[in-house]
C-alpha cells in the first residue's frame, strides 16, 4: 500500500488521498513511508487529542499545509490529517479548502486517515462525492506477519494480523491488556460511541462479546436477544452490528441467496475479523486451544473468513454463506458472474460433503473448494487475496 500511495502523490493534483481502516494496522506508517518518498515538503497533524479538537484546528493546519506548498513552488507540499473524523463535520470544511485550493491552481496534496472506517466514508459520501480516492487498510494478513516477525500459522491463527501486539505475545497478561484495553475498548468508546449516536452502550458492549464467542457460527438475531441481559430488538442489533463491522471488529456475513431481500432479512454468521478477538478474551492458551479441536475449528474459521473480509476490497467481492434446512456452506465468494463455495475444516477429514454438493445444483456456474483437510492447505489459502479464488 506504500507503493500504492507514492505512486498517487507522485501524479499531479487530482483527488484526496483517504486511507481507511481499524486501529493499529499501520496507516500512519503507510503516509509516513510513502511521504519521504515523494517531492516537496510534508505537513503531518492528528486531530486524536483527548482535549478535542475542531474546525478552527483543521484550518489552521490546512493554512501551513498551503504555505508549504507555495514556498515550495512547483513541487508542492503534502498535508496529512490523522484521525481526521475526530472533528464535527470535517467533510464539509475539507470540501471548502479543497475547492479553494483547486480553483486556486495550488499544488497542495492531502492525506486523510481515519480509524473509524464508516464515520469516515460516510463523511466523504456525503461533502466530497468526486474528490477522493479511498484506500482501505485492513487486518494485517498472514503473509504479512509471516514477513515481518517470521510468525508460523499457528500463530497467527491464534494470535491474529495486530502487529503492534507482535512483541507481547509471550507475556499473556501485557497481550491480553494491549488487545482488549488499547485496541477494544478505544475502538468502542473512541471510534463508535463517541462518534455515533448509541442509545445502548452497554448493550453494544454485550453484543460485541457475544459475537466473539459465537465466531464462525450462524445465529438468529432473536437467539441474540435472548443471550443479551440488556433488552434490544432486532432492528437495533441489526445496527449496532453494522456499526462494529465498521469499525473493523466483528463482520455479519448475510446468506447467498439470488433474492436481495432474503439476503438482507437473513440471519447473519457472525465472524471476529481478527483472530485475536477470539483468542484474548476466550482465557486460553496457544498451546491448549491447538490441543481443541472445537476451539481450533473455530479460530480457522474465523482466520479464513475474516482474511476473505479483509482482502476482499470492500464490496468488490462480496463475502456470503449458504444454507438450505440442514446442509450449508461455510463461505460463499461471489464477483461478478464468479460464485465459489467454500467448507473449512481444521484438519478433520470429511468424506461426506453434501452441501457442497446442494450448492451447485441449486446455483448453476458455481464452483466450490475445500480449504484444509484433503483440500487447499489452510497457509496456502491465507497466502492469497480473496480475488485469488474468484479469478
Amino acid at each position: 500500500m506504500v507503493d500504492l500511495l507514492v505512486e498517487r502523490l507522485a501524479e499531479p493534483r487530482r483527488f484526496i488521498q483517504v486511507l481507511a481502516g481499524p486501529r493499529q494496522v499501520g496507516k500512519t506508517t503507510i503516509a509516513r513511508q510513502a511521504t519521504q518518498q515523494v517531492r516537496g515538503p510534508v505537513h503531518v497533524a492528528s486531530a486524536d487529542d483527548p482535549s478535542g479538537r475542531d474546525l478552527a484546528w483543521l484550518r489552521a493546519q490546512w493554512t501551513i499545509g498551503r504555505t508549504m506548498a507555495r514556498d515550495a513552488g512547483e513541487d508542492g507540499a503534502v498535508l496529512v490529517l490523522d484521525e481526521v473524523q475526530k472533528i464535527p463535520d470535517w467533510a464539509s470544511l475539507v470540501k471548502l479548502l479543497w475547492d479553494e485550493d483547486s480553483a486556486s491552481e495550488l499544488s497542495l496534496r492531502t492525506v486523510l486517515l481515519g480509524s473509524a472506517p464508516l464515520v469516515v466514508q460516510r463523511g466523504l459520501g456525503e461533502s466530497l462525492a468526486g474528490r477522493f480516492e479511498l484506500i482501505r487498510v485492513p487486518h494485517w494478513s498472514f503473509s504479512e506477519m509471516r514477513a515481518a516477525f517470521s510468525w508460523d500459522l499457528d500463530r497467527y491463527m491464534f494470535f491474529g494480523g495486530y502487529p503492534g501486539a507482535a512483541d507481547l505475545v509471550d507475556d499473556r497478561r501485557r497481550w491480553f491488556a494491549y488487545i482488549m484495553e488499547s485496541l477494544v475498548e478505544t475502538t468502542l468508546s473512541r471510534d463508535i460511541l463517541l462518534l455515533t449516536r448509541i442509545d445502548k452502550p452497554a448493550l453494544l458492549r454485550q453484543l460485541f462479546q457475544l459475537a466473539c464467542a459465537y465466531s464462525g457460527q450462524i445465529v438468529s438475531y432473536q437467539k441474540l436477544v435472548g443471550q443479551l441481559q440488556d433488552a434490544g430488538n432486532t432492528t437495533t442489533l441489526a445496527h449496532y452490528l453494522r456499526l462494529l463491522e465498521g469499525a473493523g471488529l466483528i463482520a455479519g456475513l448475510q446468506k447467498f441467496s439470488g433474492s436481495i431481500v432474503r439476503r438482507r432479512g437473513s440471519s447473519p454468521k457472525l465472524v471476529a475479523l481478527n483472530a485475536a478477538l477470539v483468542s484474548a478474551p476466550s482465557g486460553v492458551s496457544l498451546r491448549d486451544a491447538r490441543t481443541d479441536p472445537e476451539m481450533w475449528g473455530r479460530l480457522t474459521e474465523t482466520a479464513v473468513g475474516a482474511h476473505l473480509v479483509n482482502s476482499g476490497g470492500g464490496d468488490e467481492i462480496k463475502v456470503s454463506y449458504w444454507r438450505d434446512r440442514n446442509r450449508e456452506v461455510d463461505l460463499v465468494l461471489h464477483s461478478g458472474s464468479r460464485v465459489v463455495g467454500l467448507e473449512v475444516t481444521s484438519g478433520r477429514r470429511k468424506d461426506a460433503l453434501p452441501g457442497l454438493r446442494a450448492f451447485t445444483e441449486r446455483f448453476e456456474g458455481a464452483t466450490t473448494l475445500l480449504v484444509g483437510g484433503q483440500g487447499i492447505p489452510v497457509q496456502e489459502f491465507l497466502s492469497q487475496p480473496a480475488r485469488h479464488w474468484v479469478a
